[in-house]
């Protein structure tokens, strides 16, 4: 396992507190020498200037007429998978089940069919309003669960990417919803 590590991170970039701590962790990731990297729609508002060690990667949401809402969790998948492969990533860390985890799971399963049959782990930090998306609409319970589901890691090695994090001296949080 390597000591510098290249990691993903993606988040909603604005002022609320799941993009205040993604972003707060990869500065201090960055500082400790791992590489990191930004994917999002917008540059995470604490990201104030170029800073050693990391980078951002925006992704960009297309207009198509058939769509009333642009297909951001595809966009984000895409991108996902794009930046892994370019930047040889060794794990992402998504923040909030919904659409990130959903679209690292995507990601994962590109890059796992594609020519180099790449590994892609993800760890999945919730934030409070996860559990209130789906309190307030229980249609989004079961791809939440599916995303960050026990059986579904086991097949990722998501402890791996746990283990990757902890090496890299982060804080880190993951709930899991089980089937039972």
């Amino acid at each position: 396992m390597p000591n510098h590590l290249k990691i993903g991170i993606t988040c909603y970039p604005t002022y609320g507190g799941s993009g205040v701590v993604a972003t707060e962790l990869g500065l201090e990731l960055a500082q400790r020498g791992h590489d990191v990297h930004f994917i999002s729609y917008a540059q995470p508002i604490r990201l104030s200037g170029p800073s050693a060690n990391i980078h951002y990667h925006e992704v960009e949401v297309s207009r198509y007429p058939l769509f009333d809402y642009p297909p951001y969790d595809l966009a984000l998948a895409s991108r996902m998978a794009e930046v892994s492969e370019l930047y040889e990533l060794d794990l992402l860390h998504v923040h909030y089940a919904i659409p990130h985890s959903v679209s690292a799971m995507l990601a994962r399963q590109m890059l796992a069919a594609g020519p180099k049959k790449k590994r892609l782990p993800f760890v999945t930090t919730l934030h409070g309003t996860d559990i209130t998306l789906v309190g307030q609409d229980r249609s989004y319970l079961p791809i939440t669960r599916f995303s960050i589901t026990p059986e579904e890691t086991k097949k990722t090695s998501q402890s791996g990417a746990l283990n990757m994090l902890k090496r890299a001296n982060a804080s880190w949080c993951m709930f899991r919803i089980s089937n039972q």
